[in-house]
């Protein structure tokens, strides 16, 4: 594989429409309507388990690369010195608009799956992705060029 720097989704997938790129890494709700309307096929999904919007497309686990796991995520974030009622004020109200059930269908049928953390649990995930993705870019020896 070659690596092609494209500035964006939308040049990316639409060379891979044209045949121009043979495949692509992109998150769900970007390229599950091709694939539902056939213009595209789905390999593999990054998460650990099958995506409810696409359970027929397996994980890379299941298709071959025992143990990977990649998801596209989002966090809301404030400046740092937002004062803490605030931000529990922002949380309370997103976790309570995430779970009306037409935006909860309407993430799912594109192949999002959202979910309600605290600002602490966040706080810890990114700490924990960081940590992850520090000790992949050692082992594999990656430098920014």
């Amino acid at each position: 594989m070659v690596h092609i720097p494209y500035k964006g989704t939308a040049p990316a997938l639409t060379d891979l429409l044209a045949g121009q790129v043979s495949l692509m890494f992109n998150s769900m709700p970007s390229v599950l309507p091709q694939v539902k309307s056939g213009k595209l096929k789905g390999i593999a999904v990054g998460s650990a388990k099958r995506s409810p919007a696409a359970p027929e497309i397996p994980t890379v686990s299941e298709a071959g690369v025992p143990g990977f796991e990649y998801v596209t995520w989002y966090g809301l974030f404030a400046p740092a010195a937002t004062p803490r009622d605030i931000v529990a004020r922002l949380n309370t109200e997103v976790v309570r608009i995430l779970a009306d059930p037409e935006l909860a269908q309407r993430f799912s049928s594109q192949g999002a799956e959202p979910s309600s953390t605290t600002p602490e649990q966040l706080a810890k995930f990114q700490r924990d992705e960081h940590e992850r993705w520090k000790r992949v870019i050692q082992s594999a020896g990656i430098k920014l060029e």
